[in-house]
């Protein structure tokens, strides 16, 4: 392979969105999708519930809309919000005439089931609860036969000069470096699941795409709203997500003592917010278990949740939960067409932050956020030329630093004291330690596994930050010393353009406060 290449547009990463860009593309434009593992190994593939769309008459894009704004506490972009929900309906449709199928009842209509903070059932699934994999397998098919496909190229850095990005530099499981030079960027890398020990989220998502356009000058916002799922499993073995969808088809959370833990929290009970069931199974003193006895023919409906089941819980039909890191609202700040700050740098997808989840997204809204925007940005780079710049950009050396943590002290900084609930005293305490690294000495990136660690440091420490001067309790973020939402937040996004060597500023600016 040629280790400098040009190509009209470079998607980094292979999840829903950037796979269905680069399809949308790839008739009229020369594409290449890099990725760092398998093609199609993403948070995509792994999405159980489906996708929420408004495709019934006795639904309406104004419900949706309500469902949205309210389950984002008011936080989200109206504007781009209206668009989502309005465009719903003609994407599953796009989906369909790709192939995906959705399970359908025995008259023929399409299978809609209720997730968390919904008013009326508007998930459509495939597969019972395999949406993802469906939606990956006929992506990845189509995205093979029109595109160029680079795997196992883990993303460095992003190549930019005087304000414009101009490709992004590659690293193989073997040191090797790869430029690439690209009229159009498209950062499609997911959202940070992994630096929290429990996480519903695929291997690969460790925050690099975020890292990659902070180090480029892009604007970040919104890293405090991480989204807890509530119910990831907790017994032994391996952890695994048990979607909303198991709620919304007769499920119930049930304390130990046999009460249920809902009731008397939230009028929706166990279909309230994610973020309200998360805290309230995280306050719980004992364990949580999720009561599956009412869920008509359990083992067809969610075939693959059966699968990972041992027979104890099968049996007893109550299974124990945790919540688990699961969805980034924040992320890379973008425009209705995916545009960041950086000019001809795209982000689509959980890296992104459109706005059009808020504070705490709304169940579903994940699939469809993906696919909305992916056509927004397509359309958009297929009816104009790049920004041009008058100078070649050159692939600059990544500098890490000398000493990184161990990524099990990395993740447990941040259950601590980034987690559930957070407090100024905690996150100081992750500020700085976190900041220790990015402050000391530097040297070049030798491998995949310095650049991806960096890139989680990065970003652990952008969201740390987020989370302290953010002084109240909204959505997927709760602070125990402020626990209650403030008016002057509403609809504000507090944006991080922070370089390391600031830290010490802010720091006695917000602690003033106090």
């Amino acid at each position: 392979m040629n280790n400098n290449f040009h190509t009209e547009v470079l998607v980094i990463g292979s999840g829903v969105s950037g796979l269905l860009t680069a399809e949308l593309l790839a008739a009229e434009k020369n594409v290449t999708v890099i990725t760092k593992s398998e093609l199609g190994k993403s948070n995509s593939r792994l999405a159980q519930g489906g996708i929420a769309a408004v495709t019934s008459d006795d639904d309406s894009w104004a419900d949706h809309f309500f469902d949205t704004i309210q389950a984002g506490v008011f936080h989200n972009n109206n504007e781009l919000t209206e668009l989502l929900v309005k465009k719903g309906g003609e994407c599953v449709s796009q989906l369909i005439e790709m192939g995906v199928t959705f399970d359908q009842s025995k008259d023929g209509t399409y299978s809609r089931c209720r997730e968390g903070a919904h008013s009326v059932p508007r998930i459509l699934h495939a597969g019972g609860d395999a949406t993802g994999k469906e939606l990956m397998n006929k992506l990845v098919k189509r995205v093979k036969e029109s595109s160029t496909i680079i795997e196992h190229h883990a993303a460095v850095d992003l190549i930019v000069e005087n304000g414009f990005c101009a490709g992004a530099s590659f690293m193989n499981e073997k040191g090797n470096l790869l430029m690439v030079k690209a009229d159009f960027v498209i950062l499609a890398t997911g959202g940070a699941g992994q630096l929290y020990p429990v996480t519903s989220n695929d291997t690969s998502v460790t925050g690099d795409g975020i890292a990659m356009a902070y180090r480029a000058g892009a604007i970040v916002s919104d890293l405090e709203f991480m989204q807890f799922h509530p119910t990831m499993y907790a017994g032994s073995g391996a952890s695994f997500l048990l979607s909303e969808a198991v709620r919304g088809e007769g499920g119930r959370l049930v304390m130990e003592s046999g009460v249920y833990l809902m009731e008397g929290k939230h009028e929706l009970l166990d279909l309230a917010p994610r973020d309200v069931v998360a805290r309230a199974i995280y306050e719980e003193q004992n364990m949580v278990y999720l009561d599956i006895s009412a869920v008509t023919n359990f083992d067809d409906r969610f075939p693959t949740i059966a699968s990972y089941l041992n027979e104890d819980d099968a049996s007893s039909k109550k299974v124990p939960v945790q919540p688990g890191a699961h969805f980034l609202m924040g992320g890379v700040e973008t425009d209705r067409y995916g545009r960041t700050s950086v000019a001809n740098l795209f982000a689509i997808g959980e890296v992104a932050n459109t706005g059009v989840h808020g504070a705490n997204r709304l169940a579903s809204n994940s699939l469809l956020e993906a696919v909305v925007f992916a056509n927004e940005a397509a359309t958009w780079m297929l009816n104009h030329k790049r920004v041009q710049h008058g100078m070649a950009a050159a692939s600059q050396p990544l500098h890490i630093p000398n000493s990184l943590p161990d990524p099990s002290k990395l993740r447990t900084i941040m259950n601590d004291y980034v987690g559930i609930t957070r407090h100024a005293v905690g996150l100081s305490t992750a500020i700085d330690e976190l900041g220790a690294y990015l402050k000391g000495k530097k040297k070049l990136a030798s491998s995949v596994e310095e650049v991806t660690l960096t890139n989680m440091l990065q970003t652990s420490w952008l969201m740390a930050t987020s989370a302290y001067m953010r002084t109240e309790s909204r959505g997927g973020h709760h602070r125990s010393d402020f626990p209650q939402a403030n008016q002057r937040f509403q609809q504000k996004r507090i944006k991080r353009r922070i370089l390391e060597d600031e830290w010490a500023t802010t720091e006695k600016k917000s602690r003033a406060v106090f």
